[in-house]
């Protein structure tokens, strides 16, 4: 047995100092604040097209500092080049996730979240659903107007498809105006659901359980 190990058996386990413990506690805190830029980074990702996981760990990073940041500080504190984070900052700000702002006397912009998270990050993809959809109507309208009064089996059996998908289309469009209508300002969900009364939420749960049991037409 070696001198370390007999001394620790008569005196007991050697407690770690604090040097050691705060070395354990960097660790985890190291491994947590990697495992929120990974994890934002991926949902970012994949949620808007054109923004890659860099743009995500900038969401998470921003959403961690204590205010905006410059890109000096997020290059540096994601390890990546100024180039990489301009790129993603501008694709963010043109999905209206991040903003950019410059203080009285600064020399550079600085960048920070538009709204709190993860509700900004909701209201942008909110936002995007609604651009889709408007997109898809007026991509099926356009294809309506250049069908036009054309004759033939061909064109009658395109013409029923596509007043089919136009009709699904501002169902689809009309409702989600309704649900959620156009936001003024950064979304606070929270403020959403506390201003819901309670029988309201339940009652609006219990029929979009029984709508989406309903059996699907053919």
């Amino acid at each position: 047995m070696s001198r370390q190990a007999r001394a620790a058996s008569e005196t007991g386990p050697v407690r770690p100092g604090k040097a050691e413990k705060a070395e354990r506690a960097d660790g985890r805190v190291a491994a947590a604040r990697k495992a929120l830029l990974e994890g934002v980074g991926a949902e970012v990702a994949a949620s808007f097209p054109g923004i890659t996981r860099l743009g995500g760990q900038i969401v998470a990073a921003l959403y961690l500092c204590d205010g905006p940041c410059s890109m000096d500080v997020l290059a540096a504190d994601l390890g990546r080049s100024k180039s990489n984070i301009f790129a993603n900052l501008r694709g963010l700000e043109g999905a209206g996730i991040v903003q950019r702002q410059r203080e009285t006397g600064a020399r550079f912009d600085s960048y920070a979240l538009k709204g709190m998270y993860p509700d900004v990050v909701i209201g942008a993809y909110v936002a995007r659903l609604r651009r889709v959809l408007a997109d898809k109507r007026s991509l099926v309208h356009n294809a309506i107007d250049l069908l036009g009064d054309a004759g033939g089996d061909d064109a009658d059996a395109l013409r029923e498809r596509l007043d089919t998908l136009a009709h699904k289309y501002e169902r689809f469009g009309t409702l989600f105006n309704r649900v959620v209508p156009p936001l003024d300002g950064p979304l606070d969900l929270e403020a959403v659901l506390d201003a819901i009364p309670e029988p309201v939420l339940l009652a609006a749960t219990a029929l979009l359980a029984q709508a989406l049991a309903l059996p699907k037409k053919r």
